[in-house]
């Protein structure tokens, strides 16, 4: 038996417009598998290849057979439209003299210069623009953070020894 690749091409449409799952032709050391990607659970819904289009061929050789695996995959089904989802309330508002102060840098926070010492600040300090707030040690390195602006530590939001990340607040101060 031989069939070139128009008759191959002919039988893959034919089959493809079925409802046949699975097609073996063989003679002698020739053997063709045809398979179609079958849904899980047919449905209504089920989505179906549009007719006409030509599905994928994958050979495979396997001495002194040769095998074609034929499949025809059907687009994904679409996705269920998402609930109705209240809308989110308005954020917060925003203090204009309330800042951050961010971490430059991946590390660990350090609230004191050593353990059992007293913290460089604390909520309701005053601070001064140049003024030391924590260290951040990174890669075994103490890095003094000077604040960059003056006014009243409102809130700490790190606890001393916890890992941050670069651009992370640490903390917020209100500014004069």
């Amino acid at each position: 038996m031989s069939l070139n690749f128009e008759e191959l091409r002919e039988l893959i449409q034919v089959i493809g417009q079925t409802d046949i799952a699975e097609v073996t032709l063989k003679n002698g050391d020739f053997e063709l598998t045809v398979r179609k990607a079958v849904a899980a659970a047919a449905s209504p819904d089920a989505v179906i290849a549009p007719v006409g289009s030509v599905p994928s061929v994958t050979p495979m050789v396997i001495a002194p057979e040769t095998i074609a695996t034929v499949t025809s995959i059907a687009p994904p089904p679409a996705a269920p439209p998402a609930p109705h989802q209240p809308p989110a309330a308005p954020p917060p508002k925003v203090d204009a003299k309330v800042k951050e102060i961010l971490s430059p840098m991946v590390g660990t926070f350090y609230r004191a210069p050593a353990p059992g010492e007293d913290p460089f600040v604390s909520v309701g300090d005053r601070i001064q623009s140049g003024q030391t707030v924590c260290i951040i040690e990174a890669m075994k390195l103490m890095n003094e953070l000077e604040a960059e602006l003056t006014g009243e530590v409102i809130e700490l939001l790190v606890e001393d020894g916890q890992p941050v990340e670069f651009d992370q607040p640490l903390i917020r101060v209100r500014t004069d």
